[in-house]
């Protein structure tokens, strides 16, 4: 029986900080795998009939090109289609990696990184990063602050509601998708509970109910990404 310890990660100590070590290595395998998939489909890449790789990320890019059309405009900001589907793709990965049976010792071999926080906030903070450098090339560093500070109802009391509002969309980005794949985790060690000729079936259950969570919440922190982009490059006197 798979013992899972939710909430527990195996921890390094180096420079006086602390290292998860469970959520480090799963990311690194996460990543490869990305690189590999994108290395794999360029070598190929074809105009005839595609491969099961090269259809994946078709499916993707096609789904995310719409989304980037309506929300930022491909032509206003073209880089924000790639890193779509980067993230989409990285994220989806990440959530599925709990889901191979692989076990080391009694526990499992690779946990979802996303049920670590420290990884989800740094997503987040990546993007909040590469929004706000996007809102700033696009307004101007003033013209941006001044566009984050008045927000859609002009100046006055809702200033402090538009900086919380700016604060808290990283926060909820981060902590959405830890929320849902920790629950997942707790799921797997309810079910671990039960006896091995029991936990089967449910495990079974849970595990493809898992993958389906893991598409949905890879396809929320993609699609919130676009949105994001599209609210801090928007220009007031433009339209897409």
């Amino acid at each position: 029986m798979t013992k899972v310890e939710v909430g527990h990660h195996e921890t390094a100590h180096l420079f006086g900080m602390d290292f998860h070590v469970d959520t480090i290595v799963a990311t690194l395998v996460a990543a490869v795998v990305v690189l590999g998939l994108a290395f794999y489909l360029r070598i190929r890449l074809t105009s005839g009939v595609p491969g099961g790789v090269q259809l994946f990320f078709e499916a993707v890019t096609v789904q995310m090109r719409a989304q980037v059309e309506s929300a930022v405009g491909l032509r206003l900001a073209p880089f924000v289609l790639p890193l779509a589907v980067t993230l989409f793709v990285f994220v989806l990965l990440s959530n599925w990696l709990s889901v191979l049976p692989v076990q080391y010792g009694a526990g499992e071999l690779i946990k979802p990184p996303a049920a670590d926080v420290n990884f989800t906030y740094a997503l987040a903070l990546f993007v909040f990063v590469c929004y706000q450098a996007a809102g700033m090339a696009r307004r101007g560093p003033i013209g941006h602050v001044k566009q984050l500070l008045k927000g859609h109802m002009g100046w006055g009391p809702m200033v402090l509601i538009n900086v919380i509002e700016e604060i808290a969309k990283p926060l909820s980005l981060a902590l959405r998708l830890f929320g849902n794949m920790f629950a997942g985790g707790v799921m797997i060690s309810v079910i671990a509970l039960l006896p091995a000729w029991l936990s089967w079936g449910p495990n079974a259950a849970w595990k493809l109910f898992d993958l389906f969570v893991g598409l949905i919440q890879a396809f929320i922190f993609a699609l919130l990404t676009v949105l994001y982009f599209g609210q801090a490059t928007a220009v007031d006197h433009e339209k897409h």
